[in-house]
């Protein structure tokens, strides 16, 4: 069944207060959050620690009751539908939360099973060859490495086929083979099955590769969201970097505005808004310093200097 909309998920003014214990203030973690995130997409979900993510992560599972708002899950309101708002969507969390005694195979029966998926609908082998997993489907899950065992939460979590994949930090602490492994099952479910996938990661430039769009929240509340392309494109700081022939002149006179800073290998970085200053302009003012420029190259802004502006408090 497809979403009455375009968005796989659908938040409105969403709020969770969690109660302060032994005489603690109550806590506001969610601040009416509102957000949809296309269907088809690779989402990415981004944040400072206690911003809100996993809040919202665990209240879109179901596994978090929210204090307020609306939540809709492929349609469904998670309300009224619960039972189909959950089947939706599969979450692969941060944590290595694995029975040491079930087999890669055991797990995802039993996983199977409590979604209600009936057996001749199961996919087990099908599920462990896209991880990585099928030699290790009768192995106890007590003898897989660490990085096995996050393919096993990735495995579980697609089970029950969902629309929806939500993944947890799902490369931290793990090697680079598995992440390119990982990254290459997501996108093969992204593009041959149309899961829209959700992501949160600290791995700035992980999202930067990955995620069509993007929404950044800080202290419960949505900060921005874009495109991707978009969001780099607002920070309009440029850095030109000059190598030149020989040693650079002590004193360059440049345009106002323009920062000027010597690196350790004899170049010049010149740091300029696109919007007040051109390229052509720092290239005459080298030229009247008479700097001979051997090489030139433009360094842009990346998404870890657009989450620093964004999320920085003064």
């Amino acid at each position: 069944m497809s979403p009455t909309t375009s968005n796989a998920i659908e938040i409105e003014g969403l709020r969770k207060v969690y109660a302060g214990e032994g005489g603690a203030p109550e806590k506001e973690a969610l601040k009416g959050l509102d957000l949809d995130i296309p269907q088809g997409s690779i989402f990415g979900l981004l944040g400072p620690n206690g911003a809100g993510k996993s809040t919202t992560i665990n209240i879109m599972a179901g596994l978090v009751r929210k204090t307020a708002g609306k939540v809709r899950i492929w349609g469904f309101d998670q309300d009224r539908n619960p039972r189909q708002s959950r089947a939706a969507i599969g979450v692969m969390p941060q944590e290595l939360n694995l029975d040491p005694f079930f087999t890669p195979a055991g797990a995802l029966e039993v996983q199977a099973g409590l979604y209600g998926v009936p057996k001749r609908d199961r996919t087990t082998a099908e599920i462990l060859d896209l991880v990585g997993l099928a030699d290790k489907a009768d192995a106890y899950a007590r003898t897989l490495s660490g990085g096995m065992r996050r393919r096993l939460l990735l495995a579980k979590a697609l089970v029950h086929h969902p629309r929806i994949l939500v993944l947890d930090e799902p490369t931290a602490g793990v090697d680079i083979e598995l992440r390119q492994m990982l990254w290459r099952n997501v996108r093969r479910l992204n593009e041959e099955r149309g899961t829209t996938i959700i992501l949160t990661t600290h791995y700035l430039e992980e999202a930067q590769e990955m995620c069509d769009e993007i929404a950044i929240i800080g202290d419960g509340a949505l900060i921005a969201r874009d495109r991707t392309e978009n969001l780099l494109a607002r920070l309009d700081g440029k850095t030109m970097v000059i190598v030149p022939e020989g040693e650079a002149p002590a004193d360059v006179t440049v345009p106002e505005g323009v920062e000027v800073a010597r690196r350790a290998d004899g170049s010049l970085a010149l740091t300029y808004s696109r919007a007040k200053v051109s390229a052509e302009a720092l290239l005459d003012a080298m030229h009247r310093a008479g700097v001979a420029i051997r090489d030139v190259r433009t360094e842009e802004a990346d998404l870890e200097d657009v989450f620093v502006a964004l999320t920085h408090k003064d």
